[in-house]
């Protein structure tokens, strides 16, 4: 079940308008009520990305609750005559994740390279020592291993870092067997929090997060921001003028 709340259509994705606070409440009371749900996001990659791909906008239209993860998104949704909180990237709330998992929540984290989200996990636990969390890369091609040990350190939720469009599809494929009340797609959140990838200047990354990123790796990134964000525009623009409202 969605927040309540007027949600937010972009581009044909449903998009929910909780805060920080909200999004962690949802999560704990899904935990303490063992109930299953699937948590995603939407930012602009997302959303330019599921325009082509039909099995992620399906993703995300089943997900229980879907984020706004990009301050262009919330600019898109005022253009179209809609309203998002605020954006909240993962390498942000996940410090406040961590607090408020801390002794309450376990927690396991599979994505990255061998030993970067292991690297975040040990960042995440020098904060917070009481935080019950286990770690392994997103490189399987032997799935089941890895099911079994996600499922034998029993988590409360399973953080799951691969980048759009390969973690939708790895949570939509593996969701029915994981035990666990919350699996959440988080996309590259361990390169930061363990340090592997600077965040760039703190001036841009706290307003403009592409662009802090795109001055960290701008020969990787420059196609998806330049041109992705200038195709996002015109789909704005497009959906603006077609449907003013914007309603969901």
């Amino acid at each position: 079940m969605r927040p309540d709340g007027a949600a937010v259509r972009l581009l044909g994705v449903r998009i929910d308008p909780v805060d920080r606070q909200g999004l962690l409440d949802r999560v704990a009371a899904a935990i303490a009520a063992r109930a299953s749900i699937t948590v995603a996001y939407a930012n602009v990659h997302v959303l330019n990305v599921a325009q082509g791909a039909p099995d992620l906008q399906a993703f995300l239209a089943a997900a229980d609750l879907v984020y706004c993860d990009g301050v262009g998104v919330v600019y898109g949704a005022r253009l179209t005559g809609q309203h998002l909180p605020e954006r909240m990237t993962g390498a942000d709330w996940i410090w406040d994740f961590a607090a408020r998992a801390e002794g309450n929540w376990r927690v396991f984290w599979v994505g990255g390279e061998p030993g970067v989200t292991a690297a975040a996990a040990a960042a995440l636990q020098a904060r917070h020592p009481g935080l019950g969390i286990d770690t392994d890369h997103g490189f399987h091609t032997d799935i089941a291993p890895l099911l079994a040990r996600i499922n034998a350190f029993a988590p409360d939720v399973v953080l799951v870092g691969m980048g759009t469009p390969t973690q939708e599809r790895w949570i939509a494929r593996w969701r029915g067997a994981i035990d666990a009340p919350v699996v959440w797609a988080l996309g590259a959140t361990h390169d930061f929090v363990s340090g592997r990838v600077s965040r760039g200047p703190a001036s841009l990354h706290q307003n403009q997060e592409w662009l802090a990123r795109l001055w960290v790796d701008p020969r990787r990134l420059w196609r998806r921001y330049l041109l992705g964000n200038t195709a996002f525009i015109v789909r704005v623009a497009r959906q603006r003028l077609t449907r003013p409202s914007g309603g969901a």
